[in-house]
């Protein structure tokens, strides 16, 4: 039986609070106590398959709004976060279990040193699960005081006989490795994870999620929990939503801080600095490497037409280190970045208002267009990437409209994409989901220019 590697490697809403609910038994343990006086340890965050580490922009603001020090927090940045066909060949910028148990390794012992602190708590999405199970079992038990795993597909995204180096396959040499024992555990260190009811469109026992309609993958909802750990379920939320929503914000900090938060929304700054990193996709795979030679441009817009108010607000060329800005902005004001990078088209991105600054604002250009945009005058692309777009779950509409290339169901759609006649350039698309809303301008695919509504939230 054959998978579909393609789809099983790619990267892994405003909704009302889901009620969360503890499977019978699975309070096998708990996360130390602490007291409102007490410092929660360093917090390193961890991403996912083809992700990077912008990611956890809003945790890291609701961290701060319950006054976790910025620099007691670190978001690791996978230099090839996306995983190997199969873990033991090298394949261009991918990465393998090693590498990413070898990045991660530092990157705690740099947080450590940074905060003088003994031992750090790790939050990892999807894939950035294993790489925290993967350190812990492998001698790092001793630098890890709580590990939250969150849609992490623990027993694998399938689990048969075949690929058996693939990292995702609950057969395979790797996961069988981590799971072995009566305890999926490592004593010494507090596991939680957290999944969805359901949703998570990496935990289904049909194959059709994954390229293979009707083939059975052998795992179940119930495939990230792990024994030995404590295992919560957060309803309707898909497999981004349990790292990214603030019903995972919730559980994440109580499990880390022993009480619950003073607060899930976020306390937006009076001023805002944003900068980040641009990185490219050589050959189509999304990686974390610096392009070097990229222009960036800032724009306040008008949230109501995507217009431009006045000239740009920062512009720089990017140097060896991929770094843009800092700009210093109104955390009231709509955003246009256009972003020019070599061998990309020119992408416009427009964001709603920044409440607090991030040094995590990454820009990667859009994918070059293609065969379906040939006949397009413009090209506006509506996307969300901490989560995906449920229908009939949320209030999904790009230019009035539920947008055609979003599928029912099972949430497994994070962009839609709405291709306009030549005659349409120039106008105002907007883009909403739940409450966000954004307006962008749908500018000419003749120039090689592709514009994207990035959704925050």
């Amino acid at each position: 039986m054959k998978l579909s590697r393609r789809t099983i490697l790619q990267g892994v809403s405003s909704l009302p609070f889901a009620v969360a609910s503890l499977r019978a038994g699975a309070m096998a343990q708990t996360a130390p106590a602490a007291t409102p006086s007490t410092e929660l340890p360093p917090i390193l965050l961890v991403h996912g398959n083809g992700d990077y580490d912008a990611l956890w922009m809003t945790t890291l603001w609701r961290m701060e709004s319950n006054g976790v020090a910025r620099d007691r927090m670190a978001a690791i940045n996978f230099t090839d976060p996306l995983a190997r066909s199969d873990d033991k060949v090298e394949q261009a910028n991918r990465s393998s279990t090693e590498d990413q148990r070898r990045e991660l390794t530092a990157a705690i012992a740099d947080l450590k040193r940074r905060t003088g602190a003994p031992r750090v708590a790790l939050v990892g999405s999807s894939r950035g699960g294993y790489a925290i199970r993967n350190v812990i079992k492998n001698g790092g038990a001793g630098d890890v005081s709580h590990a939250v795993l969150c849609g992490t597909p623990n027993h694998g995204v399938f689990a048969t006989d075949d690929q058996p180096n693939n990292e995702f396959n609950g057969r395979g040499a790797f996961l069988r490795g981590l799971n072995e024992g009566e305890s999926e555990v490592t004593a010494g260190t507090a596991f939680l994870t957290l999944r969805s009811d359901g949703l998570d469109k990496y935990a289904q026992a049909d194959g059709r999620f994954i390229g293979n309609p009707g083939v059975p993958t052998g795992v179940t909802a119930e495939g990230p929990e792990l024994k030995g750990a404590t295992n919560l379920v957060l309803g309707a939320l898909d497999h981004r939503e349990v790292a990214f929503h603030p019903r995972a914000f919730r559980e994440i900090y109580k499990f880390v801080a022993g009480r619950e938060p003073m607060r899930i929304a976020i306390v937006p700054e009076p001023s805002v600095k944003l900068s980040g990193l641009v990185t490219g996709t050589p050959g189509g795979v999304p990686t974390n490497r610096p392009v070097a030679g990229a222009t960036v441009e800032v724009f306040r817009v008008d949230p109501e037409t995507g217009e431009r108010k006045g000239g740009a607000l920062h512009s720089s060329k990017t140097g060896a280190d991929g770094r843009w800005g800092p700009v210093q902005v109104d955390p009231t004001w709509s955003l246009e970045f256009v972003l020019a990078s070599p061998d990309a088209p020119t992408t416009h991105i427009y964001r709603s208002p920044f409440p607090r600054s991030s040094d995590v604002v990454h820009l990667r250009p859009a994918r070059p267009l293609g065969p379906a945009d040939k006949d397009a005058g413009a090209v506006v692309i509506m996307s969300r990437p901490r989560g995906y777009f449920g229908l009939p779950r949320d209030v999904v509409l790009l230019d009035g409209k539920e947008p055609a290339d979003v599928k029912s169901g099972v949430p497994t759609d994070a962009a839609a994409t709405l291709r306009l006649p030549a005659s349409e350039v120039g106008r105002n698309i907007v883009a909403q989901f739940g409450e966000e809303r954004i307006v962008a301008r749908a500018w000419p695919a003749s120039e090689n220019r592709i514009a994207i509504a990035e959704l925050t939230y």
